[in-house]
């Protein structure tokens, strides 16, 4: 929570209730101190503190931190952490996750090169042997795994349920995709034009979900939610159409980025919020 915004409005309610800093202790049972040092915004409260000022106050919580969302202080209350601990777990692995996502971005320049040979030539063991292939594979499967968590944690302590589920659908596709794509490297029919198509429609219609998804992030981290959101949407329903498949291909590096950037910001987030436990 972001300091001194939070003082100078719990002093300016205190003010218009008229009372001193010794009456509001009276009815809050908090030290003097701690009054003190709020409001002047040399600390910053634990959640727990700053509901009891307002309660004292008057002043409903959710109604402060709509009025104040300015300083940042709805969203860090917006997050679903209860400790200290809680927030440096989720702050560490969501690190991880946008790390991810950038050795996810940075693969995705060999495996699309190494894709496009399987797709139209009729021998890309030339260019990209097996033994290059699968460990490849493998690594952007891995970069992906860790990505998407940090979606399915950041759909957990922001209340976003749909973000959990279809990111989760989503993390159960790329496994799928990605061991089925390997296997076709020993076993042709698996590499039939149908499965492709498959593949694409029901990528996009995930992938469109999921751009719905965070799109309802904007609440706590803000425009980037929105752009991310819309993004993710006009590539996936490119996937969807099929034969614009290529398009959504030439997006989704953009999309990726952007991706990234959001969970950079919910991690952020957490930080601050952190800092106010």
């Amino acid at each position: 929570m972001q300091q001194p915004a939070l003082g100078q409005r719990i002093l300016a309610l205190r003010q218009e209730k008229g009372l001193t800093q010794e009456e509001l202790v009276a009815q809050c049972n908090i030290s003097v101190r701690t009054i003190q040092r709020i409001e002047a915004g040399e600390v910053i409260p634990r959640t727990y503190t700053v509901k009891t000022i307002l309660a004292a106050l008057g002043e409903d919580f959710e109604t402060f931190t709509e009025s104040t969302i300015e300083s940042g202080l709805k969203k860090a209350f917006f997050l679903k952490i209860d400790d200290t601990k809680q927030a440096h777990f989720l702050t560490k692995h969501l690190k991880i996750a946008w790390i991810a996502g950038i050795v996810y971005f940075i693969l995705g320049f060999a495996e699309v090169p190494a894709d496009a040979f399987r797709l139209f030539e009729n021998n890309s063991a030339s260019f990209y042997p097996t033994y290059i292939y699968i460990p490849l594979k493998l690594a952007v499967l891995a970069a992906i795994i860790l990505f998407l968590r940090g979606f399915i944690l950041a759909g957990n302590i922001l209340n976003n349920y749909l973000l959990k589920i279809v990111v989760f659908i989503m993390l159960i596709f790329n496994i799928a995709y990605y061991a089925l794509d390997i296997a076709s490297l020993f076993y042709e029919p698996l590499n039939d034009g149908s499965i492709l198509i498959i593949e694409s429609f029901s990528f996009g219609i995930i992938g469109l979900l999921m751009g719905i998804a965070v799109i309802r992030l904007q609440k706590a981290i803000g425009t980037i939610a929105i752009v991310t959101g819309i993004f993710q949407i006009v590539t996936y329903a490119l996937f969807t159409s099929v034969f614009f498949a290529l398009g959504g291909y030439l997006l989704l590096s953009v999309t990726i980025v952007l991706e990234i950037i959001v969970l950079y910001k919910i991690s952020e987030l957490i930080k601050a919020k952190q800092a106010s436990l």
